[in-house]
């Protein structure tokens, strides 16, 4: 059996009395009460770390190094204390037959209650051969370690939908792992790579409350792929008014305008990164001053340059797409300041001719 969380917590001189107040003050933040406290000790006292399997397809690593980078929770706390992370090539001390090795054991050990993880896809052209791992083709491995698992997280958009790998002509047929995988549920963290606390934050919320978040239509966390990065992005005001960056480094850019004019895929790109943001939350690509590529959507790679701005695909409504909501938000601006004036100024008639009956009246 897997150490439990107060085994892990007591490894670390956390003292039972500490440990009960700990319990206490969970309860509280929680808003459920005192009496809740001996439940949350229980939970963690029985409750075993979730075995997780790590990994890695046709990829660039790039989602490991952005999940080693989570401040909130620390990634230390998450794969020391929370979660047993039996198998990961890229972090793991193990090599050779004994990794390989690992794979089986938690297969047999824990069929059907171990997490699989996996960043990067399975190539499928000539075989598989374009990933071999262990002598043998990733996609092998990849469905004999899905077959007993519980869930899968795809990590970044090259599992999620199948990124640069996947672009046309696409010669090695790289794959998203749903399109291979179909009898386990899925939960797709797309990103290149995803944001480290997106990342962690999913595993902690599978971890604590043993089910998957609520996922939208595509398979993604709502929690944070809920809305798109246009909904939240402070440049937005811009954008309603009808301000444009119109040029790298003109007068619109340099008074922070809406950047949609050069490319921001902001207004068709679920993601949280002007939320949650970057690097400890200090920054995103936008306010960094470049527009926002739409990393996390499907095919990215396959529309269009990254500095062509999105005409076609109608995120607004039936009718509307960007540009038209931006014409039609700049009209509306222009129409209102129209019309505020016409009401003042009929007021201000209204105000005088009421004046000048009244003087007349006084005459008479």
């Amino acid at each position: 059996m897997t150490e439990t969380f107060y085994d892990v917590l007591r490894r670390q001189g956390i003292t039972r009395r500490s440990f009960l107040k700990f319990c206490s003050l969970t309860a509280t933040s929680l808003g459920l009460g005192s009496a809740a406290a001996p439940q949350i000790a229980h939970a963690l006292e029985t409750k075993p770390r979730t075995p997780v399997l790590w990994l890695h397809g046709l990829e660039c690593t790039c989602c490991s190094e952005s999940f080693i980078r989570s401040a909130h929770p620390l990634t230390k706390d998450v794969v020391l204390s929370m979660l047993s992370l039996d198998y990961d090539d890229t972090l793991m001390a193990a090599a050779g037959h004994q990794a390989e090795a690992i794979l089986d054991e938690i297969r047999t050990k824990y069929k059907g209650n171990y997490i699989l993880a996996v960043e990067g896809n399975p190539p499928l052209n000539e075989d598989g051969m374009f990933a071999i791992q262990g002598g043998r083709p990733f996609i092998e491995k990849l469905r004999e370690t899905a077959a007993d698992c519980k869930a899968i997280i795809s990590w970044g958009s090259c599992a999620s939908w199948g990124c640069v790998q996947a672009a046309k002509p696409n010669p090695t047929r790289a794959t998203p792992v749903h399109k291979v995988i179909t009898d386990k549920p899925i939960i797709k963290v797309p990103g290149c790579p995803p944001i480290a606390e997106v990342m962690t934050a999913v595993v902690t919320y599978m971890l604590t409350f043993e089910k998957l978040p609520e996922l939208d239509r595509m398979g993604r966390p709502k929690m944070f792929y809920g809305q798109r990065i246009h909904d939240k992005c402070y440049r937005r005001p811009h954008f309603d008014a009808g301000q444009f960056a119109e040029a790298w480094d003109d007068e619109g850019s340099r008074k922070g305008y809406c950047l949609y004019k050069m490319g921001c895929k902001g207004p068709t790109t679920y993601n949280a990164c002007s939320t949650v943001r970057w690097n400890e939350g200090v920054s995103f690509p936008i306010q960094s001053g470049h527009g926002c590529i739409g990393c996390s959507e499907d095919g990215f790679w396959d529309k269009g340059s990254f500095y062509d701005r999105v005409t076609d695909i109608k995120q607004f409504g039936i009718e509307a797409n960007a540009d038209k909501v931006g014409a039609t938000a700049a009209g509306v601006v222009g129409a209102a300041v129209a019309a505020h004036a016409a009401v003042t100024a009929l007021a201000r008639a209204r105000s005088k001719s009421g004046i000048d009956i009244k003087q007349g009246q006084e005459e008479r």
